[in-house]
């Protein structure tokens, strides 16, 4: 049975009398039969009288009625709809014959086995050859499945413009094709200008890793949690160090029998400030156990100066690279005199170009040849810590600077602490680090003072003992 008949007036909707070609040529009716029955949208369509003409297999497929129950009935009354709501369902459907444009209705229908299904309505006008209203098309769908496209469509609209995360669909060329708002400011750059560009022309640090999850993701699947990856990112202030806590989906597309890949929803947020202090705390934990341990083991040291280069070793683990102590020369200072020229003289070192413990240098009393403006003479003057860094040099220039200020020659940031015990400026603690390492920050400068503490009170009892 086609899924439409001659009906009245209605020759351009399915005209099929043996003999006569519609417009579609011969077997016109037969290509628009098949065509309507190979659509997704269940359609049907009337006369100007409200006759049936077309009923195709998606809308039997709903309600149950076949083309041959159903092309022919006058209207939906008795059958496709209870007869109590029949003249208000024909009206508005009819209605569509003499409005322009589409009009969209919301009302049951009913199955052929009794059961009423919501369906949301799309119907407009067909006309006839001379312009005239011949009849009405009508598209329907049930609601719950128009409710969860228009859920689906909303809730990406809403991860792509409203959400507090970043939301980057990836192509499997690994390249971004859409963006949220939220991920283009963390990416510092424009939502559109972000499209289509490799993930290297954003990020100038984690690319690799980012690129490795994303391709694990298309090959098999989602992992199991999210995960951390620190990137850095490319700004006009600069590259900025970020870690994004990132999740993963592979898009697949829904129409194909097989799953094809469409690349990879990336789903990321901002928990930079949250690594960085649970790091701090670790780091602060750290470094305490670290002088709690050094003050045990300098307790049993017999020889106080020992006890310095116990501390200054405690001290350097995952801290520094080198450390020096420099001791005021004639003995301490007040703050009065230590705000003249003064003079310093190494008495404890780290071993320069091999690994091993701190070692009192045995050179007591023999200045050490600092400039004026050296950091360990301006930390005298100040009675407090001075940094210093050698910048974005070449290698050999930097060689040149920490040698100029009597360091280690691999030496490109440093730390002085000032030793101070019982009111007096006693000398200079300085901690190197080498190319590589960050530079020294004020929580670096806190820890540096503590520990200058405790090598400032073994000092002063060396001195002690050396006086008696």
């Amino acid at each position: 049975m086609s899924a439409s008949r001659r009906s009245g007036t209605t020759d351009e909707l399915g005209p099929d009398e043996p003999g006569r070609e519609g417009p579609e040529g011969p077997g016109g009716s037969d290509l628009l039969a098949a065509l309507l029955d190979g659509m997704d949208a269940a359609l049907c369509a009337f006369d100007a009288d409200g006759v049936v003409t077309h009923w195709n297999r998606e809308a039997e497929r709903i309600l149950g009625w076949t083309a041959a129950e159903a092309v022919g009935r006058h209207g939906f009354a008795g059958w496709a709809v209870r007869r109590a709501d029949a003249e208000e369902v024909q009206g508005r459907l009819m209605s569509a014959m003499h409005a322009p444009g589409r009009q969209v209705h919301e009302f049951a229908l009913l199955t052929k086995d009794g059961g009423r299904v919501l369906v949301r309505t799309q119907s407009a006008a067909v006309r006839g050859p001379d312009g005239k209203p011949a009849g009405v098309y009508c598209a329907f769908s049930e609601v719950h499945a128009q409710i969860d496209l228009e859920r689906s469509i909303a809730l990406s609209e809403a991860l792509l413009e409203d959400a507090s995360w970043g939301v980057v669909l990836v192509d499997v060329d690994l390249r971004p094709a859409v963006v949220n708002e939220h991920a283009a400011r963390a990416l510092g750059i424009g939502r559109t200008s972000v499209l289509g560009r490799p993930l290297g022309d954003l990020l100038a640090q984690g690319v690799e890793d980012l690129e490795s999850a994303l391709t694990h993701v298309l090959a098999e699947g989602a992992p199991p949690a999210p995960a951390e990856i620190w990137v850095s990112v490319r700004t006009p202030e600069g590259e900025q160090r970020r870690c994004w806590r990132s999740g993963f989906l592979r898009l697949a597309s829904p129409l194909a029998e097989e799953p094809v890949p469409l690349g990879v929803g990336w789903l990321f947020q901002d928990v930079t400030e949250n690594k960085q202090s649970e790091q701090e705390a670790a780091l602060l934990r750290f470094r305490t156990n670290q002088l709690h341990r050094a003050a045990r083991a300098a307790a049993e040291c017999e020889d106080p100066r020992e006890a310095t280069t116990v501390h200054l070793d405690f001290a350097l683990a995952g801290f520094a690279d080198h450390a020096v102590i420099d001791r005021v020369a004639g003995g301490a200072l007040s703050d009065a005199e230590a705000a003249a020229t003064v003079r310093l003289v190494r008495v404890a070192a780290t071993p320069s170009g091999a690994p091993g413990p701190s070692l009192l240098t045995g050179q007591a009393g023999l200045p050490v040849r600092y400039g004026q403006g050296h950091p360990a003479l301006q930390c005298v003057e100040r009675a407090g810590s001075v940094r210093a860094s050698v910048g974005s040099v070449p290698a050999d220039q930097a060689r040149e600077w920490a040698l100029a200020r009597q360091w280690p020659g691999d030496a490109v940031h440093a730390l002085c602490a000032v030793l101070r015990s019982r009111g007096r400026t006693l000398g200079v603690v300085t901690f190197l680090r080498g190319a590589g390492r960050s530079r020294f920050e004020r929580t670096d400068a806190t820890y540096a003072e503590d520990v200058a503490a405790r090598i400032a009170a073994a000092l002063d009892l060396a001195g002690a003992a050396e006086e008696e």
